[in-house]
């Protein structure tokens, strides 16, 4: 065998020895998501002049009035959105008043629960909660579970004349293993709202 082809293979096989000796073991980490902080709980009212409602909601969050629906004007001006700018999140209200043009009872509880159950194609399961609290304020509170786009909604009435609606979002991509511990902690703020709520 020529020299200069016993080098050229010596050398390759050191090269392959060289390469194959840096490799290591690769192991995956598992997946993981950001420590979230969450702010500590303390409440104040909302009680605006000559809004139908008032309840009380958390000093971390702003109140918003809403001004547009799917680009149309809310149908009175009693619409608000409670939002959470350091948890990304806002709780959009929408109020009704029952017997108003079209908005007969039996219709407003079918459209709240129609809302809620068109999540079913990404929802692993819907919950639904008695609300009934001493403020003659009953209705229902959904925990939506899996990747819906809105994981906690409810509606609370008086069968007479107020009906008001909430459904939390995100602005973020649903997904219901990196929400999961933020959903749990502004649910609680979402039952203490609904709890402390008192029509006018």
């Amino acid at each position: 065998m020529p020299k200069n082809k016993f080098a050229t293979i010596l050398l390759l096989a050191a090269s392959l020895l060289t390469f194959s000796a840096c490799e290591q073991g690769f192991t995956p980490k598992p997946r993981g998501y950001f420590e979230i902080k969450f702010p500590e709980r303390k409440y104040k009212v909302f009680d605006q002049p000559g809004y139908p409602y008032t309840f009380e909601y958390p000093e971390y969050a702003n109140i918003i009035k809403d001004t547009s629906f799917f680009g149309d004007r809310p149908e009175n001006p009693y619409w608000i959105n409670i939002d959470f700018p350091s948890l990304n999140g806002k709780i959009y209200l929408s109020y009704k008043i029952i017997g108003d043009g079209n908005n007969s009872f039996r219709k407003l509880v079918d459209d709240a629960y129609k809302m809620t159950y068109k999540h079913t194609y990404k929802a692993d399961y819907i919950d639904e909660n008695v609300i009934h609290t001493e403020n003659q304020v009953n209705g229902t509170f959904y925990q939506v579970g899996g990747n819906a786009a809105s994981a906690k909604q409810f509606f609370a009435t008086d069968s007479v004349k107020h009906f008001l609606r909430g459904a939390l979002y995100f602005d973020a991509a649903p997904n219901a293993d990196s929400l999961a511990p933020v959903n749990k902690y502004l649910q609680q703020d979402m039952w203490h709202m609904v709890e402390t709520l008192r029509w006018r």
